[in-house]
């Protein structure tokens, strides 16, 4: 486990470790749904999706909560296959890039949230780095929204560099980029 101090006196430190994802799925996509705006509809949807995931080979969950058991943040991710939606999705664009080969033996961060009111605080980076570090892939790929934002800074701060942008998943409203990095991630000096 890894503990997070938090910056207000009032919030107790977080720590960040293993978590049941299949058994704490409601409360994870709560978390998504309040860090990603996500409505009920899209919730019932990613239940689904999210349990699926978590029966692929290698694939691993970690939870930030609070001292009293709160989740407040997660993530998970798997070793990366082709024959996965989301690399089927990706594979043009990283083809039109010269990025393909970031498929192969990479790490690919499927979900990472916080809860709004626990961001800022080093948690999502805990999170990233705790289940990239030990990953057996040599790199690690996911993919964030296409626009400049808090996500998309601490990506690039650990080492992720854009593979290819304007990448449009079906039903997602907005494009998303697709970043990779080596591992083990970038660290602050």
């Amino acid at each position: 486990m890894l503990s997070i101090p938090g910056d207000d006196p009032r919030t107790p430190g977080v720590q960040v470790g293993p978590v049941d994802l299949a058994a704490r799925v409601d409360e994870a996509l709560a978390v998504q749904a309040l860090a990603f705006g996500l409505s009920d509809d899209e919730i019932g949807v990613r239940r689904h999706i999210v349990l699926r995931h978590l029966t692929y080979p290698g694939c691993r969950a970690l939870g930030a909560t609070t001292g009293d058991g709160r989740l407040v943040g997660f993530v998970y991710g798997q070793p990366n296959e082709r024959a996965h939606w989301w690399s089927t999705v990706v594979e043009p664009h990283l083809r039109a890039t010269g990025s393909e080969g970031w498929l192969d033996d990479s790490f690919v961060i499927t979900e990472l949230h916080v809860h709004p009111g626990f961001q800022a605080r080093g948690i999502g980076r805990a999170l990233i780095t705790s289940i990239t570090d030990t990953a057996a892939q040599p790199r690690s790929i996911l993919s964030a929204i296409d626009t400049e934002s808090p996500a998309r800074r601490l990506y690039r701060a650990l080492g992720y560099e854009d593979l290819a942008r304007q990448v449009h998943f079906p039903s997602a409203p907005k494009p998303y980029a697709v970043m990779g990095a080596p591992l083990p991630l970038r660290r602050p000096r």
